[in-house]
């Protein structure tokens, strides 16, 4: 019989997200695939240092612990089966259970994400990232950072708004006419609900898990981090209120700098849509740069 993961919140992450393969890329970079090859061949049983987004996978596989599979991690990777070795080497060295793989020998693996039933995708690569979006899956470049481990057992998990959780409608508004008509619009518009963005799923799906627990005791807390401010935050708060989603804080910043909150929030990674916020929350956190919606364009 066919696994089933339908009730299981799927996210599919490279290699080079999960673990630090910085010396071995920096091969593959300076003396081309041939050599690359060799090299993780003869390192197969030296296991990878933690990468960006370790922690917040090893917090993410810990959900199922005493409990039904609540989250699937699935590796995609450009290696082939053979380099991939050390990667499943690494992966049982950390304890971590991940078995489900696709190795596409330097193909774009990006593709894969979906017949996994993955709802996110997390990669290093910007092109693969962005056709992940461009395909409907949630998806972000995770950025480098040395920022290490929080210490909190709790999962947290902080999100942009506009471009991220909700669809780019009011920011392309507020690029092309200004604060004031964006603050005006979204006061005018404070009882329709914002569509939906690509993290939306995400965001639900959390939401799903942390329903299994009393409030008090949930292993996951989630933060919305936005640039807005008052006026503008009624709309926000009435769509989440719309979509039945919870969310555990919320900071409505007005332009503030978003690093210091997520230090102080730690979280585990913060997804956004702006270059300039995810540079300085990097500074703080591991940061996933969402490339969709008009400030990308």
């Amino acid at each position: 019989m066919a696994a089933r993961l339908d009730n299981t919140l799927v996210i599919a992450i490279s290699s080079r997200a999960l673990f630090d393969l910085e010396d071995s890329h920096r091969v593959f970079e300076q003396e081309g695939i041939d050599a690359y090859c060799r090299y993780q061949i003869a390192h197969e049983n030296d296991p990878l240092e933690p990468g960006v987004a370790y922690p917040m996978v090893k917090k993410l596989l810990a959900l199922n612990r005493g409990r039904e599979q609540q989250v699937e991690i699935v590796l995609i990777s450009r290696n082939s089966a053979d380099t991939g070795l050390r990667i499943f080497n690494s992966i049982a060295h950390h304890g971590l259970s991940i078995s489900r793989a696709a190795f596409t020998g330097g193909e774009s693996p990006w593709r894969y994400a979906k017949p996994f039933s993955a709802a996110l995708f997390l990669s290093v690569d910007p092109g693969d990232v962005r056709r992940a979006l461009e395909s409907g899956i949630a998806a972000a470049t995770i950025l480098p950072s040395r920022v290490g481990n929080t210490g909190s057992r709790q999962l947290k998990i902080a999100f942009d708004g506009d471009a991220v959780l909700f669809s780019d409608n009011a920011e392309q508004v507020y690029q092309e006419h200004g604060l004031d008509t964006f603050s005006a619009s979204e006061k005018g518009a404070a009882n329709e609900p914002l569509p939906g963005g690509p993290f939306k799923p995400v965001l639900a799906a959390l939401h799903r898990i942390q329903g299994a627990y009393p409030p008090d005791e949930s292993p996951i807390r989630t933060a919305l981090v936005t640039a807005r401010s008052a006026p503008a935050h009624e709309r926000v708060i009435r769509t989440l209120r719309a979509w039945d989603v919870r969310i555990d804080e919320s900071y409505f910043l007005g332009g503030v700098e978003k690093g210091e909150f997520l230090r102080t929030f730690e979280a585990d990674i913060f997804f956004d849509d702006q270059d300039g916020h995810c540079d300085s929350a990097r500074q703080h956190v591991p940061t996933g740069h969402v490339p969709h919606g008009v400030s990308n364009g």
